[in-house]
């Protein structure tokens, strides 16, 4: 891989903030879909299947990497519990308030920088969910509810891409987005695979199918997967799911929107790097291009899914310290 060396003028450090506020408002918006998809998915598939409380609540939690937080702050794995923790805790950062609040923050900081629609959407979001906070509401309809926030994440996304200039700020955004999303797709893989089956007698059984179809569902998969594969196979499922060079939420195509958005950001030809970011990022694409589902499999997936999720948190480090830090890396290399 040829390297090309690059400055920071004055243009891109007097952006680092409104970059660093782009970022993080589409992390923040796509980690609060994700969040309610996972979580109405979940509440389906308790009304569908009988297994225990534990079994259908815990993983939740572990998706989010968060169980000792939880286990800090409630008494038992169940349906109110996590809706409560994954909703609407203020305390908790990871909740669909506290990513929409942060989200709406983000915004309010770069009004100057999106769009008016963008703005007006984030903020009415932001107050659907507070209102209910705020007046104690109930939820007659938990279904209804994350449908709305579902659907409110995908309209600010089709606003930022149709009212939003596709420069460097609109790249940043799509640099947010992808890799926040390939984290969710291999966390809910791997839960479902490490913890949520019973036993290795189950496999292949109604249960396991139903889980399975659960986990496409939960990262809107299942119509796609069933285009390309009538029958539900966990060794097809991950391959669609980690290898995908088409499905929008695939790992491999996520980390090749966000390596194409960091090109565009630091006008770097493909297969070069100019920067730490860029070369993680490409390194570990370039992984995936040349992986195969059996030797994924071989290797042990959850082992591999380990070592993306490292990856992909060493990825977004590096992208911080290279952009947004106050005194940005700008290393040469031999």
């Amino acid at each position: 891989m040829g390297v090309v060396e690059t400055t920071r003028g004055g243009k891109r450090s007097m952006l680092s903030r409104v970059a660093n506020s782009i970022y993080w408002m589409t992390r923040y918006v796509e980690r609060a879909e994700n969040i309610a998809r996972i979580v109405d998915v979940n509440h389906s598939l308790n009304l569908d299947i009988p297994i225990t409380v534990n079994q259908q609540w815990e993983p939740l939690a572990r998706i989010m990497a968060d169980t000792e937080l939880f286990n800090k702050r409630y008494n038992e794995y169940n349906e109110e519990n996590m809706f409560h923790f994954l909703a609407f805790d203020e305390e908790y950062h990871n909740s669909i308030i506290s990513c929409i609040r942060s989200a709406r923050e983000n915004a309010r900081s770069i009004r100057e920088i999106i769009s008016s629609d963008m703005w007006e959407q984030i903020n009415t979001l932001y107050l659907f969910v507070d209102d209910i906070i705020k007046n104690r509401a109930e939820i007659e309809s938990p279904y209804n509810f994350f449908r709305r926030v579902r659907m409110s994440c995908q309209l600010f996304f089709a606003l930022l891409d149709a009212t939003m200039s596709h420069g460097e700020g609109w790249n940043f955004g799509q640099l947010g987005i992808h890799l926040e999303r390939a984290d969710k797709t291999s966390r809910v893989l791997d839960i479902k695979y490490f913890t949520l089956l019973p036993s290795v007698a189950d496999v292949g059984s109604p249960l396991d199918n139903s889980q399975w179809s659960a986990l496409l569902s939960s990262v809107s998969a299942l119509e796609m997967y069933r285009k390309q594969a009538r029958l539900i196979d966990n060794k097809k499922v991950a391959e669609f799911l980690i290898l995908n060079l088409e499905f929008p939420r695939s790992i491999r195509y996520c980390l090749g929107q966000a390596e194409s958005a960091l090109h565009s950001i630091s006008g770097t030809p493909d297969e070069a790097y100019a920067n730490p970011a860029e070369k993680l990022l490409g390194r570990l694409r370039s992984e995936l291009d040349y992986k195969s589902i059996d030797e994924i499999n071989d290797s042990g997936l959850h082992e591999y899914l380990d070592h993306l999720q490292v990856e992909l948190n060493t990825i977004g480090d590096t992208i911080h310290d290279t952009f947004f830090a106050a005194n940005p890396i700008s290393p040469e290399y031999s």
